[in-house]
């Protein structure tokens, strides 16, 4: 079996690349029960990904995925599994229309052309986002709510789910459009999401570094962890498709938390000095976007198709220091 993950560069993508190598065999849809033996993963992103391989030969790829020749290359004569993730994040597409169309839409577009052409339909994950819905909300959403991005990014991802959804429904793909729940805590450095925050008040601090917090601590988020998004990716990978429907998008169950809550559970596990770190800078902007996103959504579906979330803001942090800091 033939893997392309795009994005790999990202911490979502290289965990996911890491997973997949080290455990060698997947279920797939359309292969029943039985797992498949993954024979290679081609990481791919605009820088190219630095990667280790544990099993399966790793191909290493950069490359711009707006060009439709590059697309078209990188797919070749067959892959049986594609996950999408590579995307400008919200706050570079809320400031550059031009690029964040170019990368999220275009680019998808091409991917999706170039598996269209292939012989047998391959399993296709596109990373979707919470920033699909917006505007006037209830305080929980269900699964059934009309899509009414508020920003570029959104609207670029809900073009992605329909695309996704219209690919499946003629036969050219296998797809599922997941919508992540924030990614808390991110390693690494902040990037620019407007959302970024969300992962600097808990990363930075533990490891003796200032963060920022721009929201009031009443200001909620509908957040999952970097270790139950492995989880729940790769599950939908195995999920037939008799069990999804005409219907190819749905959200990811997560968890819904103030930044007081996060800032407290930090304090429970961390203690007073690691919370002193944390500097209050007010940002209207990001607070307004921010507010603007669904605090909790029900994720009904995607909960009786086998999708988790984790139990607390306190396992949250808890996975992050095991997983990226060593236990300590």
């Amino acid at each position: 079996m033939r893997v392309l993950v795009t994005g790999a560069a990202g911490f979502v993508g290289s965990k996911l690349v890491s997973s997949l190598s080290a455990d060698r065999f997947i279920r797939i849809s359309g292969r029943g029960t039985d797992a498949a033996r993954i024979d290679e993963i081609v990481a791919h992103d605009i820088l190219k990904p630095s990667v280790q391989e544990n099993g399966p030969r790793i191909i290493s790829r950069a490359g711009d995925l707006s060009n439709r020749a590059e697309a078209e290359e990188l797919v070749g004569d067959g892959v049986d599994l594609v996950v999408h993730l590579a995307a400008v994040v919200s706050g570079q597409a809320e400031e550059d229309f031009d690029l964040g169309y170019r990368v999220n839409l275009d680019g998808t577009r091409n991917l999706l052309e170039a598996c269209r052409r292939l012989a047998k339909p391959p399993v296709f994950i596109f990373a979707s986002s919470g920033a699909a819905y917006g505007g006037e909300l209830p305080e929980t959403v269900p699964d059934n709510l009309r899509l009414t991005p508020t920003t570029s990014y959104g609207a670029q991802k809900v073009i992605g789910e329909l695309l996704v959804t219209d690919y499946s429904r003629k036969g050219f793909i296998d797809g599922r459009a997941l919508r992540f729940p924030t990614i808390v805590v991110r390693p690494g450095a902040p990037n620019r999401a407007l959302s970024s925050y969300a992962s600097s008040i808990i990363r930075e601090p533990l490891q003796g570094k200032e963060a920022i917090c721009p929201v009031d601590d009443g200001v909620q988020i509908f957040i999952l962890s970097p270790r139950m998004l492995i989880r729940n990716i790769r599950h939908a990978i195995g999920i037939p498709a008799s069990e999804l429907g005409f219907d190819r998008a749905l959200t990811l169950p997560g968890i819904r938390v103030s930044a007081g809550q996060m800032i407290g559970a930090l304090r429970q596990i961390a203690g007073d000095d690691v919370v002193a770190r944390i500097v209050r800078r007010p940002d209207p902007q990001v607070a307004k976007v921010v507010e603007g996103w669904p605090g909790y959504i029900e994720a009904t579906r995607a909960r009786s198709l086998g999708f988790v979330a984790d139990n607390s803001m306190a396992d949250i942090i808890t996975a992050f220091i095991q997983d990226e800091l060593g236990g300590a």
